[in-house]
């Protein structure tokens, strides 16, 4: 696949910097790093910790934002509002031509008749599962391995990777994307005592999860059916990989959740929050549009919206950061303190042994 300069122009919304001009620029034909990049290829400077990639670049153009000084020698640029955002618009481009969707289901695929899908506007792929009763959406992508349970509902323009998971009743939107071995649907943890027999009885399951429309799914993360009614994971989400969410949370609409966090049942996120990694957010708790879970963040108690947060328990970010300098003091502190009893014991000593009268 070959784009023309006028292309790339459409898709990123840049301009083309003098001196250079459009003839000099050729056909792009991939996508690259700074460092990796070479003639053909586009990349793009979005950090200024590349900045001397950027300028030993060997790529034929490169995206920057304004007022860049400096300019690799040969090197074409297009000036854009924000560099990441228009060079990911190219990656999308060039990664479609590279998925070479083909739709049809492969011969190894089982698929139950009574399911609902066009084989000639879907793909199957080998050793894939589609149960009784579940409905595909046109272009869909089922990868090697799936599992798709009773009467799933997947939307259109899917993609699922291998060897995920999509248990019995569960809901996908459209333009959903999910890596692989992730879980959805998977049994929430519940289980209670019963103190006759002395033994864990587990809590059926009877939900569902419903994942909105352009949401993404990392690698191996598991989100839970609701024990009754919905796990919901909003529109626009974005979950890492090896990431928990428990039995009937809520995930608000574009919010991200990087990896190795976890959040129990029945906690609501708002939209647009962040909980970066290895964050964990106990159950039934509510947390605020917008708010910032810095990572290894404990939440136990709900939280505004609008605020960043870190530490365990959580607190307000500026109050974190203060108590973690305080504990950094401590063994200093500690050593004075020890001083100091030392010195009131033999004070208290000398004290002891002078007669006053």
């Amino acid at each position: 696949m070959i784009l023309s300069l006028t292309e790339v122009l459409k898709l990123t919304g840049g301009r083309l910097l003098p001196p250079m001009q459009p003839l000099d620029v050729p056909g792009i034909t991939g996508v690259a790093t700074l460092a990796e990049a070479g003639p053909g290829e586009v990349s793009f400077l979005g950090n200024e910790k590349y900045y001397k990639d950027y300028v030993a670049t060997h790529a034929s153009l490169v995206l920057v934002p304004q007022s860049v000084p400096d300019r690799p020698a040969g090197v074409g640029l297009i000036e854009v509002e924000n560099p990441s955002l228009a060079f990911n618009a190219l990656v999308d481009v060039f990664l479609k031509v590279a998925n070479d969707f083909k739709p049809g289901i492969h011969p190894t695929a089982v698929v139950d008749p009574t399911a609902e899908l066009d084989a000639t506007k879907v793909r199957v792929q080998a050793g894939a599962v589609i149960e009784e009763g579940v409905k595909i959406g046109v272009g869909t992508d089922i990868g090697p391995g799936c599992v798709i349970g009773k009467h799933a509902i997947l939307g259109e323009q899917c993609r699922l990777y291998a060897r995920v998971v999509v248990r019995e009743r569960c809901i996908l939107g459209n333009h959903v994307v999910v890596q692989p071995g992730a879980v959805i649907g998977s049994d929430g943890f519940g289980f209670l005592l019963n103190k006759e027999t002395g033994r864990y009885e587990t809590v059926d399951q009877v939900g569902i999860v419903v994942v909105e429309d352009y949401v993404d799914i990392g690698a191996n993360t598991t989100i839970d059916r609701a024990r009754f009614g919905r796990t919901i994971i909003g529109e626009g989400a974005k979950i890492d990989n090896l990431v928990q969410i428990g039995h009937n949370v809520t995930v608000g609409k574009h919010t991200v959740i990087v990896s190795q966090s976890g959040i129990a049942g029945s906690s609501h996120l708002g939209n647009y929050v962040t909980v970066a990694a290895q964050c964990g957010i106990a159950g039934h708790l509510h947390i605020g549009d917008q708010a910032v879970l810095a990572a290894r963040t404990g939440v136990m108690s709900d939280l505004k919206g609008g605020q960043t947060y870190w530490g365990s328990p959580s607190a307000p970010f500026k109050e974190a950061f203060k108590q973690a300098a305080a504990v950094r003091k401590l063994p200093e502190a500690l050593k004075a303190m020890q001083a100091l009893k030392r010195e009131a014991d033999e004070l208290r000593e000398r004290l002891s042994k002078r007669k006053f009268f």
